[in-house]
């Protein structure tokens, strides 16, 4: 009896250990833990409605986000010329047309056309000849980025220089 303990010791102890040998194997591992609560804080633009059509504005929005502070911003953009436009329109459907003629002739562009074409903006009231000549008289009144006086500042100032040139010698 002594032998068949021996022998189911043995067996036993033959049958457990690859399952021991295997099981210390399998837990050698190192755990760690993640920690998911660090998520980076984000900025979000605003949105900026403009629902009217006839508004002549725009939107733009903006934001930055680093890992320590954010910044969000919006704005309305105003849009002149189309402001203009609709001034002008206005005032020609109350039948005020050369007052929304003037409105546009605020814009260089527009005055340089209407003078190209021979019908100088209105001035001070006067229109055609007398408004030319009223232009030319108050060029400080004429927008500044006309390219039309631009040229006839820069040849009038080659004309007095060529006639100081001339007084010297």
């Amino acid at each position: 009896m002594k032998n068949i303990k021996a022998i189911f010791a043995l067996m036993t102890t033959l049958l457990f250990l690859p399952t021991t040998i295997c099981l210390a194997a399998d837990t050698n591992t190192v755990s760690s833990t993640v920690v998911t609560d660090k998520m980076p804080p984000t900025a979000s633009a605003p949105s900026v409605v403009i629902n009217n059509s006839d508004v002549c504005k725009s939107a733009a929005s903006a934001a930055i986000q680093t890992q320590i502070l954010g910044f969000a911003s919006g704005i309305t953009i105003t849009d002149e010329n189309c402001e203009r436009i609709k001034l002008s329109r206005s005032l020609y459907l109350m039948g005020m047309k050369v007052a929304a003629v003037s409105a546009l002739c605020q814009d260089a562009r527009v005055f340089d056309a209407m003078w190209m074409a021979g019908t100088p903006c209105p001035h001070m009231g006067a229109i055609g000849d007398e408004a030319k000549k009223g232009w030319e008289e108050n060029p400080e009144d004429v927008p500044s980025n006309s390219e039309i006086f631009k040229k006839k500042e820069s040849s009038q100032l080659t004309e007095e220089d060529q006639e100081l040139n001339m007084t010297t010698d």
